[in-house]
């Protein structure tokens, strides 16, 4: 993989965080009955952050849980091995559930997330909240809050770096390089 560019340095993902977590709250009329599920790995860092600046803004915890979307996944073999790393401690029954990923490509991650969820309880309505749009839908899928759009070609990939895990806060386009689009 190449490097293109970098689209979003720390201070353009905070301030999207921020704009991110002000429109859901506008959008639920504050923070009673919300909830905020962030898909593994940089997702549950993303949502984490939201529901910081919920609390911030607020002075409310809304509740927060991490969703592992592996089982619910169509479009790879789950390996039957594999420990759910789900931490979702609180009933989703009748909550409005704002899902976060990091970044929004087919919708199979979002699909996956949704049956995840509804296996757990009924929201009362489910939203997404994503750091960055990609596009090349595969599925139905529109997000709710996006903190940028970002038109690529599907020889690109978007890598978002969080802190947390990545010692650094950015997001990046790589570039497939012609030895890597050959089977």
């Amino acid at each position: 993989m190449e490097k293109k560019a970098m689209i979003m340095d720390e201070n353009a993902m905070r301030r999207a965080v921020a704009r991110i977590t002000y429109e859901i709250l506008e959008r639920n009329r504050g923070a009673e009955g919300l909830c905020i599920v962030g898909i593994l790995s940089r997702g549950v860092v993303l949502a984490e952050r939201i529901a910081r600046k919920i609390y911030e803004l607020e002075k409310v915890q809304v509740e927060f849980g991490a969703l592992d979307i592996t089982p619910y996944r169509d479009d790879r073999t789950a390996d039957p091995s594999h420990c759910a790393r789900s931490t979702i401690d609180f009933p989703v029954q009748d909550k409005r559930v704002v899902i976060v990923d990091d970044v929004l490509y087919t919708g199979r991650s979002c699909r996956a997330a949704i049956d995840a969820i509804l296996a757990i309880g009924r929201p009362q309505c489910m939203q997404l909240a994503v750091l960055v749009d990609r596009g090349h839908r595969e599925l139905p899928i529109r997000p709710d809050y996006i903190g940028k759009n970002v038109p690529t070609a599907q020889t690109e990939m978007v890598r978002v770096s969080v802190t947390e895990i990545d010692g650094i806060d950015c997001v990046e386009i790589y570039q497939n390089t012609p030895e890597e689009d050959t089977p």
